[in-house]
């Protein structure tokens, strides 16, 4: 176990409806051809790890201008990130206790616009940024090609960046391995931190956007996920290192985990 202390920083909340987090949350049935939508909130955070090594930033949140049309409208319209300026990531940290030049490490768990969207913060310095190499080249395949995926923004990654790219999965620093975790995309990063105030966390990100996902094992909508296959296989992984370890297991965009563990790590 390594000393470092967590903090879960707050970038807003993102609307959306609950059927693309769980698939068939509301359904069309004979009886009931009309059903009421599930409309909710969900969280969006960064997390800082202030370790003995140096102060990581997981995630870069949303760009501030997401709802000023930076975001393309059909994406805002299905996942409405309405505060992004107001909780941008300079103010985040300044919640914290923490700036801009205070961090010495950026992991991107993937390059998603919810995800990457402040990476230009870091342009042109030589702060470390992880990512997984699947999720690099599946990225610029989404948002330069006709293929792949469309919730990629080539202006949220397309930097001089201080790229670390990750082939597999490696030891980042001492307590602190990074996990490869592919089906929500190809390659999402998750993480093992053996902390000595907090135990084990185990961060799973949007391998489960919700408790639901991880602990029923539901599935996210099909509109969430690269392969099916490969999530259930990154599940069924977390899982075990929980039984093993007793770890806390950190969600995607779970608003009530988010509130309760900011509270608890601040």
């Amino acid at each position: 176990m390594v000393e470092m202390d967590l903090h879960l920083l707050d970038r807003g909340t993102i609307m959306s409806d609950r059927n693309f987090a769980i698939d068939g949350t509301t359904a069309a049935t004979y009886s009931n051809r009309n059903p009421d939508s599930d409309y909710g909130e969900f969280a969006v955070w960064n997390l800082l790890v202030d370790h003995p090594d140096g102060t990581i930033l997981w995630d870069t949140g949303s760009h501030p201008e997401a709802g000023d049309g930076y975001w393309p409208e059909p994406l805002f319209e299905a996942f409405a990130h309405p505060d992004a300026g107001e909780r941008d990531l300079e103010t985040a940290l300044g919640d914290v206790g923490y700036a801009l030049d205070d961090i010495d490490i950026v992991v991107q768990s993937h390059l998603h616009l919810d995800h990457a969207g402040g990476l230009y913060e870091f342009a042109g310095t030589d702060v470390p940024v992880y990512v997984h190499q699947r999720e690099v080249e599946f990225a610029y395949l989404s948002a330069k090609t006709p293929a792949g995926a469309n919730a990629y923004l080539a202006s949220d990654f397309d930097h001089d960046l201080n790229w670390q790219v990750v082939a597999g999965e490696r030891q980042l620093v001492p307590g602190f391995e990074l996990l490869h975790l592919p089906g929500h995309t190809p390659g999402l990063l998750g993480a093992r931190l053996d902390t000595d105030a907090y135990g084990t966390v185990l961060v799973a990100g949007d391998e489960a956007f919700l408790r639901p996902n991880y602990e029923d094992e539901a599935p996210m909508g099909q509109s969430l996920t690269t392969s099916n296959a490969d999530w259930r296989e990154s599940l069924r992984r977390l899982k075990d290192i929980e039984r093993r370890t007793d770890a806390t297991v950190l969600y995607g965009h779970d608003p009530e985990q988010a509130a309760s563990l900011r509270d608890e790590w601040h």
